[in-house]
């Protein structure tokens, strides 16, 4: 199939961009379909709230603490192998975890198996892109992590179905046969590097691919000051997402205006989606620091006024403008790793610094919850967390200007 694509006219590389789009969408679209079976667990398992969340932290640890292995694993053995195993761990860990009798198996099944099998399917997403695209490199990115929006318009609304008219059990089953396939379509597609299937680089790298620090050492890249930099930006930064998506409907809740909560959600989903694709657009032409960064502030603003506003459309329009934030650096994460420190080790160094979204991740939000508990407000919390946001978007700022 490779081969005959790689012969028409047009650059190999779009494939490869649709193929990481299938599996980002697959990965995105699953975990985020947690909430869909939190109840009919909680209730089977007879397990509190609390402990169908650690199921979900174990598999958000599993993605994003496990990419530092995987990603390493991407340099070594390629995009195709790689995301082959994490379909079937995807996969195996569901129909695992649908027959599962205990608590623990369902944590090994659902959470760590197909939490591994869905950090194989992250770092092929968001990493492979890079080392096929130069010139339009925030672009091709911007459309393979677009997945993500159509992931949520589509596994998510499918496993609500699928809940209702066949429980949760059957449900996963479902979802693993379907996910395994569509996973199975973009291992098929996808080529380690142009070379292997002859592409035409002469548009993408007119200058040839090599760029400065790409043949560097990688442990010497993870402990530079840039590096670091970068990390603690990212933490920062999406410290104000998983705030916001874990504390936004509360906190609308509290003001009278839970639709709006419940509402300001999907916008952000939607407004996410598209951004993607105009801001990679955008940074191919004025710089991928100089974006990001500014997609950053604006995050960090949104949460620094989320507990000003005083109306529920006020609240839809903020989170509308937070995804334009999101949806655009979201795009330039593994682009932003490339032009700052090389591609030949693309996937290692961007699972390393993907730690940063389990930092963020797995203390921003408890701690929201700990300060809210203690201040009775959230006021001082949405103010505190977009001054972290801020901080990040200056780490990342001075990554541009030390690497």
């Amino acid at each position: 199939m490779r081969s005959r694509l790689a012969a028409r006219e047009f650059y190999y590389g779009w494939v490869v961009v649709a193929a990481c789009f299938l599996a980002a969408g697959s990965l995105f679209g699953m975990t985020y379909s947690f909430s869909v079976f939190f109840d009919a667990l909680a209730a089977d398992f007879a397990v509190s709230p609390a402990r169908v969340s650690l199921v979900f932290g174990v598999q958000t640890a599993a993605i994003y603490v496990g990419g530092a292995g995987l990603g390493r694993a991407l340099d070594r053995v390629g995009p195709r192998k790689l995301l082959a195993v994490g379909a079937v761990l995807l996969a195996g860990g569901m129909l695992a975890a649908a027959r599962a009798d205990s608590y623990f198996l369902l944590v090994a099944g659902y959470g760590l198996t197909t939490g591994l099998g869905m950090g194989c399917c992250y770092v092929v997403a968001y990493a492979t892109v890079p080392s096929w695209f130069g010139r339009r490199r925030g672009f091709a990115n911007g459309v393979a992590a677009a997945g993500l929006g159509a992931g949520l318009l589509v596994v998510v609304p499918t496993a609500s179905w699928l809940v209702g008219a066949r429980g949760w059990r059957g449900a996963f089953d479902a979802l693993a046969v379907g996910l395994f396939v569509v996973l199975a379509v973009a291992t098929l597609l996808l080529a380690a590097r142009p070379e292997a299937v002859g592409a035409d680089l002469s548009v993408e790298f007119p200058e040839g691919r090599a760029g400065p620090g790409e043949a560097g050492n990688v442990r010497a890249t993870v402990f530079s000051l840039p590096f670091l930099f970068v990390v603690l930006g990212w933490a920062g930064v999406y410290a104000t997402l998983y705030v916001l998506v874990n504390h936004l409907v509360p906190f609308a809740a509290d003001e009278g205006v839970r639709w709006a909560g419940v509402t300001a959600i999907s916008a952000l989903g939607v407004s996410t989606s598209g951004a993607r694709l105009v801001v990679g657009y955008l940074s191919d032409r004025t710089g991928r620091v100089r974006v990001f960064v500014a997609c950053s502030v604006v995050m960090g603003l949104c949460l620094c006024a989320l507990p000003f506003l005083s109306t529920g459309y006020a609240l839809v329009a903020l989170a509308v403008v937070f995804g334009v934030g999101y949806g655009g650096n979201g795009a330039l994460l593994s682009p932003l790793v490339a032009d700052l420190f090389g591609v030949e080790d693309i996937g290692t160094l961007y699972g390393v610094a993907s730690v940063a979204f389990a930092l963020a991740g797995l203390s921003a939000p408890p701690l929201a919850t700990l300060a809210y508990g203690a201040l009775g407000d959230y006021t001082l919390v949405f103010l505190a967390t977009g001054v972290v946001g801020l901080a990040g978007a200056g780490f990342v700022a001075a990554a541009g200007r030390t690497a």
